[in-house]
């Protein structure tokens, strides 16, 4: 399959694969305000064999396949606004258990 690499300008290492060039009306509007305007980086055809440094080649020919475009954000990164609720049990002080 060809596919169409962009690159964020408002987030570093971040990209979108595109099924086709230029075809930015499959993102999400909240995707394109985050991500800011994208640059065009790489035109490269992918399949099931192709290595990529940091993606899966499947994973991204399934999203592109199904939803027409992939994010690749940084290894260290998500897009998650929200912080993970308190924990099922309470962390433990070992100091609770020494005797005074």
């Amino acid at each position: 399959m060809q596919c169409f690499v962009y690159a964020s300008t408002r987030k570093a290492d971040t990209y979108v694969w595109l099924a086709a060039r230029d075809e930015l009306s499959v993102l999400p509007e909240s995707l394109l305000l985050l991500l800011g305007e994208l640059r065009f980086v790489l035109e490269v055809q992918l399949d099931d064999e192709r290595k990529l440094p940091v993606e899966d080649a499947e994973v991204v020919l399934e999203h592109l396949r199904t939803q027409r475009w992939h994010l690749q954000l940084p290894a260290s990164e998500t897009l998650a606004t929200t912080s993970p609720g308190p924990p099922d049990e309470p962390l433990r002080d070992d100091r609770d258990d020494r005797e005074s």
